[in-house]
């Protein structure tokens, strides 16, 4: 039995080669794992001694030759192969382990080269990896250094059956896959290019989806132009596993978050915020955000954009939640938060992108995907245009820019009502506009008076706004842009409350 080793992960590879030995397996190696390998005291044969001819080009080409590729692809069931192999002088190789040269880390780097990068890009390792993986029945291939204990133990036992090589091609075809989606991902200009490949890393197995009879896991998108940020750098510091919906719940706890920049405390329950405000102290902003909702607020998420402190966590600790998300936690706080064995605790930094970093966002619907550039807030959006006559008071504008943020991460038809930087009720979800008002003027009662209203798109009817006002608002946020905006505007100055424009829209469907 004959294999070729060439690995730019060296982890584990000198004792699996070294296993292979004792078995009395014959290695061909090339460049550094060749020198890794002799450095270990393991004897091997250089690829050159295969093919007859040197490695060329800087190690451009080395294993681009019939008597690997040959020796790979022959099928060992058919005797003209065996005959033409035999006439060629190339001899069978029966394993393959290969994986590819660093491409992403080396993009990764700040201010890398195209020269660089581009010297980075493998191409016999992955046409060695296909060859291979092609001829599976025949040739072992191996790309993950956590599958080497399991065939060494196998061979060791006299024999690897057809599945097992079926799930190590299958592995192959797929490493090469989200190899070369990361060299077009680093090469595509184009935001949204006529081809696109979504490379999809599995971060963990979930107990189940949505609901229990459903299967489900978490991948993580792979992405060279995007950093990895949201979900990708969760890491859970106690309680349960975490779930399908907590996953959910926690992505839009991070979107509802990004664009508070004063300490903030955000109480989702099914993606929504039922509670959220901003305050300098933060247990003060946990109180205020329960406060808009606490009965919908039983068993949801805390989410907060500032370390937890212990004044905070005692706050907490008085309720029943499924999770917290935090960007971290003092030693104390999460003492007394771990005494909750029920109580998934998770870190994880509300990351804001800027307007010049380029993400996309992927929809799935009914076997296709849409997709479009990420929802960024602009700092246009944060000096709005007054339209009434009456321009809001500095209170009325701090709170307006708070509920204009807030609306921007809940489910349309959205309506926030809002007064000193807390959320006092919201309207989410409905085909109507002006039924989502109602919800939230009903959520909030007799706070509403005296407060502020956003709306995530423009009043297409005045009757919103009215209702608004009646029950005591003094001013509104919203896009603008409908036909009846001169009506709507004209509304306000009767009542002579403060409109202010955005220009901007933030549908969430």
């Amino acid at each position: 039995m004959r294999a070729i080793i060439s690995v730019s992960d060296k982890s584990g590879v000198i004792d699996f080669a070294q296993g292979l030995k004792e078995l009395g397996i014959e290695i061909f190696s090339t460049g550094g794992t060749k020198k890794s390998l002799e450095a270990a005291g393991v004897k091997i044969h250089s690829v050159s001694e295969l093919t007859g001819f040197p490695e060329i080009l800087d190690g451009r080409v080395k294993t681009l030759h019939p008597a690997v590729h040959g020796g790979i692809l022959a099928r060992r069931d058919l005797p003209q192969h065996l005959s033409e192999l035999t006439q060629n002088r190339i001899e069978p190789i029966d394993m393959v382990v290969v994986n590819l040269y660093p491409f992403v880390e080396t993009v990764s780097k700040a201010e890398v080269s195209l020269a660089e990068a581009l010297e980075n890009i493998d191409i016999g390792g992955p046409s060695m990896l296909r060859s291979a993986a092609k001829n599976f029945p025949s040739v072992l291939v191996v790309v993950d250094p956590g599958d080497y204990d399991t065939i060494l133990q196998k061979l060791r036992q006299g024999s690897i059956d057809s599945e097992y090589r079926k799930g190590l091609a299958q592995k192959a075809f797929q490493h090469v896959a989200l190899y070369d989606t990361a060299i077009a991902q680093y090469l595509n200009e184009d935001t949204f290019p006529e081809e696109m490949t979504i490379a999809l890393k599995k971060a963990r197995s979930l107990r189940y989806g949505e609901n229990p009879h459903q299967q489900a896991a978490f991948y993580i998108e792979q992405n060279v132009k995007q950093r990895q940020d949201g979900l990708a750098s969760l890491e859970q510091l106690g309680g349960p596993e975490i779930s399908f919906n907590n996953l959910l719940d926690l992505d839009a706890a991070l979107n509802a978050l990004r664009d508070f920049t004063a300490p903030t405390i955000a109480i989702m329950k099914h993606t929504n915020s039922c509670g959220l405000a901003s305050h300098n102290d933060l247990a003060e902003a946990y109180r205020r955000a329960l406060a808009g909702d606490p009965v919908a607020a039983f068993g949801g998420i805390v989410a907060s954009n500032r370390i937890i402190d212990l004044a905070t966590a005692r706050e907490i600790d008085k309720h029943h939640y499924d999770a917290i998300v935090a960007p971290g936690y003092q030693k104390e706080a999460l003492e007394l938060l771990r005494r909750k064995e029920s109580l998934r605790l998770a870190k994880l930094d509300p990351y804001r992108p800027s307007s010049s970093e380029l993400h996309l966002d992927f929809r799935h619907v009914g076997g296709s995907f849409l997709a479009q550039v990420s929802d960024i807030l602009t700092e246009s959006e944060l000096k709005p245009r007054t339209v009434s006559k009456r321009q809001p008071s500095d209170a009325e504008l701090s709170d307006l820019l708070f509920a204009w943020k807030a609306v921007k991460g809940i489910k349309s038809n959205a309506i926030v009502i809002a007064k000193d930087n807390t959320l006092l009720g919201m309207g989410a979800g409905q085909p109507s506009r002006v039924v989502s008002v109602e919800l939230a003027l009903k959520r909030a009662g007799d706070q509403a008076k005296d407060s502020v209203l956003a709306s995530d798109a423009f009043f297409p009817f005045a009757d919103g706004p009215e209702l608004a006002i009646k029950h005591g608002v003094t001013a509104i946020i919203q896009p603008g842009g409908s036909v009846r905006d001169k009506e709507v505007i004209e509304l306000a100055d009767k009542y002579n409350i403060a409109m202010v424009f955005t220009g901007v829209r933030h549908f969430r469907h």
